[in-house]
């Protein structure tokens, strides 16, 4: 993908952050005295184009500054010019963002959901309920109409879908962190270039105009 995805010139970027863990959770991590950093709670960050669907870059890490800068800057390696980005309210984005694409002149904007309870609690399994959203400009002049992350919070569903190692509630997580980073790499470019996107009947990579016709599996692999 970073071969292929390089320099691209975009409208609308929506980004997010999903939530996954490798071997254990952290309070059986914190309970058992284990202290890698390659077990535990493991976040994949995703930049979506909203029109044509491509996800553009992603990361996997943890849920800090320092991995939030590290999907920002390849996203920035991903795109060229001016574009909006809209996040959810992950306050490391906002320094992240304007470090490593401010040059390229984003407009940025945070979309602030507010909910009823704690939605990182892990005493439910249920989506907290969502009670309003809250638009904050934060670098630039986004277009508070188009300040949205509808579109990657759906391709996460799509990913929970197809990935069995996301499934909440079953035995089937990850028990190494570069099984799910090799996996995450192979989804990515399925995705991309692989599955026909219901909307578009192409593939985004088809829209985008990275590839003229829809890639095999054989095809797939042989790049890989």
């Amino acid at each position: 993908m970073e071969e292929r995805i390089h320099g691209l010139r975009v409208k609308e970027v929506q980004c997010d952050e999903m939530w996954g863990y490798v071997g254990m959770k952290e309070k059986t991590k914190a309970r058992k005295g284990r202290d890698e950093t390659t077990i535990g709670y493991a976040y994949t960050f995703v930049a979506i184009e909203r029109h044509s669907k491509l996800v553009l870059a992603w990361h996997l890490g943890r849920r800090t500054e320092r991995d939030t800068v590290a999907f920002t800057e390849k996203l920035a390696a991903a795109t060229e010019g001016s574009f909006q980005v809209t996040t959810d309210g992950f306050s490391p984005y906002k320094d992240a963002i304007v470090l490593t694409l401010a040059a390229q002149g984003v407009d940025f904007a945070q979309l602030v959901k507010v909910y009823a309870s704690n939605p990182e609690s892990e005493t439910r399994y249920s989506p907290a309920d969502c009670i309003g959203c809250k638009k904050t400009p934060v670098f630039g002049d986004p277009d508070r109409a188009k300040i949205s992350t509808s579109h990657v919070e759906r391709q996460n569903l799509t990913m929970r879908m197809q990935m069995r190692r996301l499934t909440r509630l079953t035995n089937a997580f990850s028990k190494k962190w570069e099984k799910l980073y090799a996996m995450l790499a192979l989804y990515f470019t399925w995705y991309n270039f692989v599955r026909v996107h219901q909307t578009l009947r192409v593939t985004p990579a088809m829209e985008a105009g990275l590839t003229d016709h829809f890639w095999t599996i054989t095809e797939l692999l042989r790049v890989v």
